[in-house]
């Protein structure tokens, strides 16, 4: 019998940690995304980054700018180019909505993990809304608090 556990991958899973920080984080969305074989490979090593990506709707389909999937050390000439805009698949319904969301005003696109689902490379984007460094105060505050108020219930017990 084999004592691994089902639903935990081996595989790497890239988050993106300043999402979290820099915007108020509201709807999620999985989308798949097109790549190459080498650009796979690369993901699978762990070598890619989306703390600077951002998706962006054009001409009704959705694209990740910035995310760096670094070349893979055993590819051939034919090797991808690092940084492209990689092309997102959604559903229509899901891209109208992101679309009407972004238009209205002070929404972003923002990539918070890519991961293994199978085979398969997916993609979890968030509507987000920017937040102001006073923002980002309150939320150390607020954290700090919940550490102190965590470590008095705990030597109480």
């Amino acid at each position: 019998m084999s004592s691994r556990r089902k639903g935990k991958s081996a595989l790497p899973e890239i988050r993106n940690a300043k999402a979290g920080r820099d915007y108020d984080l509201g709807e999620r969305f999985e989308a798949g995304i097109v790549l190459t074989g080498t650009e796979v490979k690369s993901i699978r090593a762990g070598r890619a980054q989306i703390s600077e990506a951002f998706g962006r709707v054009q001409n009704g389909e959705v694209f990740l700018y910035n995310m760096h999937i670094a070349e893979y050390a055993f590819g051939t000439i034919n090797n991808h180019v690092p940084n492209r805009p990689r092309k997102l698949l959604l559903k229509a319904r899901e891209i109208r909505k992101i679309q009407h969301e972004i238009e209205a005003g002070g929404r972003a696109l923002v990539p918070v993990r890519v991961y293994f689902k199978g085979s398969l490379v997916k993609v979890e984007l968030a509507l987000g809304t920017g937040k102001k460094l006073y923002d980002k105060r309150q939320d150390l505050k607020k954290r700090a608090q919940m550490r102190e108020v965590e470590r008095a219930m705990s030597l109480r017990r």
